[in-house]
């Protein structure tokens, strides 16, 4: 039984990320494997040992400027961060907080403009994601992400009409900034896209009120029965994020630009499997993806009534009859339109921000995951596109329908 959850908790955890940046291996109670097993050359510029080591007596650098991959779509993006509580609803991490809260990062299309670029990720976020579990990540790590700023700019003029709503949930252990190449690209094809971060379920969420909430769920979720309260409360969560955004007095200033009647939802690891928990508490969401998570919350025995949803995951453990048992236990239960692609070549965290993250930081990229930054930034990209094109937009996504020669590392499986 330990041996199952210490699995799942690999598989679930953002805090591998956090630890990678750090410089520091990983326990295996805590975080996916991120040995140097494939070295990435380590620039000048970067700081740190090709070996990926703390190396306390190191001399510091320039920090690395890091760049985000630039959206694809045609449009402008603007962005808006706002918080939420849920009065109605304790934390269940840390009860004597007081209300349930959300900080909620929407990524729209915007008309084209002047205006500031939004950071990636407030300072005290930055370091508390670079410092995971090690009492001293490199300076210039922190720097780099502090100092990063993403495409969108901070409210910017929306794009007329009204537009599909994507959510996105990041991994256990991972802020919400850290699905932003996603969620940057979707808006600009049209999309309004809501990032959001669970309080205490990240690494460091800051409130506008200066509060600074960690992973306190990280250590709280030890068994089958508390990974599984993660997913059902984050299928809460999200569907008082829809009360908020659609209701008679919105949270967000532009939420008028959001068709209700297409929302889908995705995230990664833990929150891609959240999706499903979401779906199943609320039918105003239309489509689900799972990106390489774990189902603690199983699909329910009578399906999704026929809601689409496609399975996107790595090829060395999300393959049918591998490491992961509950994705063929949730394909068989699935009973509307449905897809189990995997990527060869990409690692657990290579579904969000990380390959970007690893390349250009210069770290040692997750054990395993052999496919660089760009290529698995356009995979994720294409596929997430063409599946909500195709169930929130209804336009063809003939990418969806098999393999491909231009992308071979991409395996579509029917068990």
């Amino acid at each position: 039984m330990k041996r199952s959850i210490n699995r799942a908790r690999r598989q679930l955890t953002g805090l591998a990320l956090a630890l990678a940046l750090a410089g520091v291996a990983a326990p295996a109670a805590h975080a996916a494997p991120v040995t140097p097993a494939v070295p990435v050359a380590v620039s000048p510029a970067a700081g740190g040992h090709p070996d990926g080591s703390a190396g306390g007596s190191r001399t510091e650098t320039p920090a690395t400027r890091l760049t985000l991959p630039r959206p694809t779509g045609p449009h402008a993006v603007g962005r808006s961060v706002f918080p939420l509580a849920d009065h109605g609803r304790p934390d269940p991490w840390v009860p004597a907080s007081g209300d349930r809260r959300l900080m909620v990062t929407m990524d729209y299309p915007a008309l084209p403009g002047p205006g500031p670029r939004a950071r990636y990720a407030e300072p005290e976020e930055a370091r508390l994601l670079a410092k995971g579990q090690s009492p001293s990540p490199g300076e210039n790590v922190i720097r780099a992400l502090s100092e990063a700023r993403v495409h969108a700019r901070t409210e910017a003029v929306p794009l007329p009409g009204r537009h599909p709503l994507v959510v996105l949930s990041p991994g256990f252990g991972m802020a919400r900034f850290t699905l932003t190449t996603l969620a940057e690209d979707l808006a600009s094809r049209g999309y309004v896209v809501a990032l959001v971060d669970h309080a205490y379920e990240s690494t460091g969420t800051l409130f506008p009120d200066g509060t600074v909430t960690t992973c306190a769920a990280c250590e709280a979720a030890d068994t089958p029965e508390e990974l599984r309260r993660v997913t059902t409360g984050r299928g809460q969560d999200v569907s008082f994020l829809l009360d908020s955004l659609l209701g008679d007095r919105p949270a967000w200033r532009h939420a008028g630009m959001i068709d209700a009647r297409h929302i889908g939802m995705a995230g990664h690891s833990i929150g891609g499997a959240a999706a499903v928990s979401a779906m199943a508490g609320d039918d105003r969401i239309r489509a689900g993806v799972n990106m390489d998570g774990t189902f603690q919350d199983p699909v329910p025995a009578g399906g999704l009534d026929g809601r689409p949803f496609m399975l996107l995951g790595a090829d060395k453990h999300h393959r049918p009859a591998t490491l992961d048992p509950s994705w063929d236990a949730a394909w068989s239960r699935l009973d509307g339109w449905k897809r189990w692609v995997t990527v060869r070549g990409a690692g657990h965290l290579w579904f969000s921000d990380a390959p970007v993250l690893v390349e250009q930081l210069g770290l040692p990229p997750e054990e395993g995951a052999e496919l660089g930054a760009d290529r698995t930034v356009a995979l994720v990209r294409s596929y997430m596109a063409a599946f909500f094109d195709r169930h929130l937009r209804h336009r063809a996504a003939p990418l969806l329908d098999g393999p491909t020669p231009e992308n071979p590392e991409v395996v579509f499986h029917r068990p």
